[in-house]
């Protein structure tokens, strides 16, 4: 076949999870691949993220680009993508995820809780500020945007030039692609901060109707590539983010695992200004019951049969936000359609 038209961003990050994908794509499936850059919105417009139209911003541009046939395959980061559907497109494979948590970049080594009084840290997102403030509230936080090399660079003493703030938050995810996780001071643990949905998995799109054949060689490298406990859990983790109808400019975290017949998501809905949150976890098992009068199953087939499946992956999360909801997520967070 031709060659497989990949389409990204052409930020250093996004090139370098695509070319990633690429990879995997030629070696699973013996395909060749070209890249495709789209500029999208997010990448010529300045603002903050919320202020910009928040999720979509960087994947609209791409998802136009795969439907009028400028590519075949689109890349994106799994936590910028609306939990609506796209008409016509299918999220075909969602590889092995990356470490999910956020990652501190301060300057001299320091640590969150080192940091001292009155310290300026940056980010762009709502939901990482208001963790930050919950966890620090005498910390200042900055608005920022930019590229990994532009935030780090902001750092005090960073290579990059003197920096006029104390540290930055960045997903570990991204500096690990980009073997830059030497800049980073403390993994913040999810207890402390709960990173976005989907953070730290990627998203490989395609149409729709690209995948009818299960034979073809991009749908059966889709297949080879997919990995299905991240896939649950970015499932169960989109499915309390669709449930509340938040959007980028609502701080909302959420993280899930799955092992087997288990799922396990906690989240957290905080008030922007960090001063109060609602945390809560769910733990769900599958279980089949088997029919009395048939042979019981093998072990290795009740393995099978129980394993968590995407409907209970979404249970899960639908679940887990009606009772965030019920304590009153929406008292703290601009939750809803008008979000």
């Amino acid at each position: 076949m031709s060659a497989v038209r990949i389409g990204t961003r052409a930020s250093t990050l996004a090139l370098t999870q695509t070319g990633h994908v690429a990879d995997d794509l030629a070696r699973l499936g013996g395909l060749t691949t070209e890249l495709v850059h789209v500029r999208t919105d997010g990448d010529r417009l300045t603002g903050s993220l919320a202020s910009l139209g928040g999720t979509g911003v960087f994947v609209t541009t791409l998802r136009d680009a795969l439907l009028d046939g400028r590519c075949d395959v689109a890349v994106h980061s799994l936590k910028d993508l609306p939990t609506t559907p796209a008409p016509g497109l299918t999220i075909a494979a969602v590889p092995v995820r990356q470490d999910p948590r956020d990652a501190l970049c301060a300057r001299d080594g320091l640590t969150l809780r080192e940091l001292p009084p009155g310290a300026l840290v940056g980010t762009g997102s709502p939901r990482r500020a208001a963790q930050l403030l919950a966890a620090r509230p005498d910390l200042v936080v900055v608005d920022i945007r930019g590229n990994v090399d532009t935030r780090l660079g902001r750092v005090a003493g960073a290579e990059h030039g003197p920096g006029d703030l104390d540290a930055v938050v960045l997903a570990r995810a991204g500096l690990a692609r980009l073997d830059r996780l030497d800049a980073v001071t403390e993994a913040l643990d999810p207890a402390t901060m709960l990173p976005a949905p989907g953070q730290g998995a990627l998203a490989v799109e395609v149409r729709t109707a690209d995948l009818a054949d299960p034979t073809h060689p991009l749908a059966a490298a889709l297949a080879a590539l997919d990995h299905t406990p991240t896939r649950l859990a970015v499932v169960a983790e989109r499915a309390l983010l669709a449930r509340l109808e938040a959007g980028c400019a609502a701080p909302v975290g959420a993280l899930a695992r799955v092992e087997g017949a288990t799922i396990d998501l906690s989240a957290v809905v905080a008030r922007t200004d960090g001063t109060q949150t609602l945390r809560h976890g769910l733990t769900v098992t599958r279980r089949v019951a088997w029919e009395q009068a048939d042979e019981p199953p093998s072990a290795a087939e009740a393995a099978v049969l129980t394993a968590v499946d995407e409907a209970t992956a979404r249970a899960a999360g639908t679940d887990l936000a009606d009772l965030l909801l019920e304590l009153g997520a929406a008292d703290l967070a601009p939750l809803g359609p008008a979000a």
